[in-house]
């Protein structure tokens, strides 16, 4: 399922999608939680990232595992396997971004003030490991493929 679209690699072609939609979901968390006068304003862009952007984190490494197979056949290069190294990290830091982000949005105004302010903390913090592991796993990547 994750191999190929119309005879290309899928993980090349998709992998773009988490590198947009992880930073953009941990800017949107940010600025949630630092910026509550404009949460209204962008709470639909904040749900759609909060579940677009695990998705898209989930293709990118069942897509990158299928390639490895295709491609490689069980000989994987250091760079490669650093590379990989960063998928599910990413993976849970992402969902669990998203996660918070959705209770955020749908949650915090019906709890106390308190479960608000540790979900908005939550969410920085989420957003920072979110965002260390797109820009390692992104670089590493690019590593594997252009060398340097």
């Amino acid at each position: 399922m994750f191999d190929e679209i119309l005879g290309l690699p899928v993980h090349p072609l998709l992998v773009h999608a988490a590198v947009v939609l992880t930073p953009l979901l941990a800017l949107l968390s940010v600025a949630h939680a630092a910026l509550p006068r404009f949460r209204g304003k962008f709470d639909w862009m904040l749900v759609l990232t909060a579940v677009g952007a695990p998705v898209a984190v989930f293709v990118a490494k069942e897509s990158g595992e299928a390639f490895e197979r295709n491609l490689f056949e069980g000989r994987t290069s250091p760079a490669v396997a650093a590379h990989e190294s960063f998928a599910n990290p990413l993976l849970i830091s992402t969902a669990a971004l998203g996660l918070v982000a959705l209770l955020l949005v749908f949650g915090a105004r019906k709890w106390p003030k308190a479960a608000g302010t540790v979900l908005s903390a939550a969410s920085v913090v989420l957003a920072v490991v979110a965002g260390y592991y797109v820009v390692r796993a992104g670089h590493s990547g690019a590593t594997a493929v252009w060398g340097g």
